[in-house]
């Protein structure tokens, strides 16, 4: 009696197999099975929950509530905006606020974060030891303590407008915030912007030109001199032919407050000086932990060289750097970004505070503005990590030739 041989499964099915359920085979795919069932029946409770609840309370769902009137007013507002116009105008206001305040913050973090990790690496003691004290102290500090303190603490205590301090009876600093001269623009503006954008152009290809020579051919140009003359000369050009891009409007004290000008209003004050004094403690770590994984002969080579200690980080050193520096930088950038929401804390009106609260309060829409909001935040956190990667993109690409 012949016994045959069983044959072989199908390979496209041992293949199914091994993707789906791994080294289980069948019985992992079973499990993935019911967990996916499982998945799919709590996110039906959750729907048909939110749905009993928002017909209990009686809201309508949907989008529609945007178009009414909001019906408030916001304190800093980039855009034109009244208490009449729309929830949308009321989400874009919110919106702009924070994106300047986590394009400012990041300004400001990323410069300080870089000076003192520099003076933690310091020959001088002194300087090192108060710039490692600062990393510390600041590190272990709640944020939200230290917006309060900046708020409640430094800026409350200024005086009045009346006692403001005042710089050239140009620029006032008081408890209701800094007042700088506003710019307003003149028929030559827009020749003059054009002007000045092609001379920054100008003088980035005439650095990396200079860099690439340094480079290559180890041939060092001075280049500095017409960088200096593109960048004063253009706009100056565009002035003479045009006329001036624009007037001075100087803020004047007008009973109790200042008329005319622009004022920084203090919650935006407190929550940039707050965020990027925190955030520039991590970075000044990252950055330090970044120069000292490159060997110590690079900085030895630099002084064989005849450059300065200066010279040798910005040439040498940090560019290696940036390789260990970019990936926990772009984390840092997220988390201001995200930290700013603790705007609400002292009433600055960012997104969170006038969107996910005040229109949140008002109209009831709680899934609506929650989801705008989470989506808003996760595309601010995708666009800062397209664009990080991007630079580190570019910068291996620099380094490798």
């Amino acid at each position: 009696m012949s016994i045959e041989a069983r044959s072989p499964p199908p390979q496209f099915v041992f293949k199914l197999r091994r993707a789906l359920g791994g080294r289980a085979g069948w019985g992992g795919v079973f499990f993935q099975i019911l967990f996916v069932a499982a998945l799919i029946w709590l996110a039906f409770e959750i729907v048909e929950n939110a749905r009993a609840n928002l017909a209990a309370q009686r809201i309508t769902s949907g989008f529609g509530f945007l178009e009414n009137n909001a019906g408030f007013d916001v304190s800093q507002s980039l855009i034109p905006y009244s208490g009449s116009d729309s929830y949308v105008r009321v989400f874009f206001v919110g919106l702009l606020n924070t994106l300047v305040v986590a394009v400012v913050g990041i300004f400001f973090a990323t410069i300080l974060g870089f000076l003192v990790a520099l003076g933690r690496l310091s020959p001088n003691w002194l300087l090192s030891r108060i710039a490692g004290g600062y990393v510390e102290l600041v590190r272990n500090l709640p944020l939200l303590f230290q917006l309060l303190f900046w708020y409640k603490a430094v800026l409350a205590a200024l005086p009045n407008p009346r006692q403001s301090y005042s710089m050239f009876d140009w620029v006032f600093v008081s408890n209701r915030g800094l007042v700088i001269p506003k710019a307003i623009a003149s028929p030559g503006f827009d020749p003059f912007l054009i002007a000045l954008a092609v001379a920054v152009i100008a003088a980035i290809f005439l650095r990396h030109h200079a860099r690439r020579q340094l480079l290559d051919k180890g041939r060092k140009l001075i280049v500095w001199p017409y960088v200096l003359g593109v960048l004063i000369g253009l706009p100056l050009l565009a002035m003479l032919i045009f006329g001036k891009p624009f007037t001075l409007e100087f803020p004047t004290l007008r009973g109790f407050n200042f008329a005319g000008g622009s004022r920084l209003i203090p919650e935006f004050v407190a929550l940039v000086l707050a965020l990027s004094t925190y955030t520039a403690a991590f970075i000044a770590e990252i950055v330090r932990a970044g120069i000292v994984s490159v060997h110590k002969g690079q900085m030895e080579a630099g002084s064989s060289l005849g450059l300065s200690r200066g010279q040798t980080l910005r040439m040498i050193v940090v560019p290696q750097a940036m390789r260990v520096i970019l990936p926990p930088l772009t984390n840092q950038y997220l988390n201001l970004t995200k930290n700013s929401s603790l705007a609400v804390a002292i009433g600055y009106p960012d997104l969170v505070s006038v969107f996910a609260g005040t229109t949140l309060s008002q109209t009831g829409q709680a899934i609506e503005i929650i989801s705008i909001t989470m989506g808003v935040y996760l595309l601010i956190s995708l666009v800062t990590s397209a664009i990080m990667s991007f630079y580190g993109w570019r910068l291996d690409r620099s380094t490798q030739r």
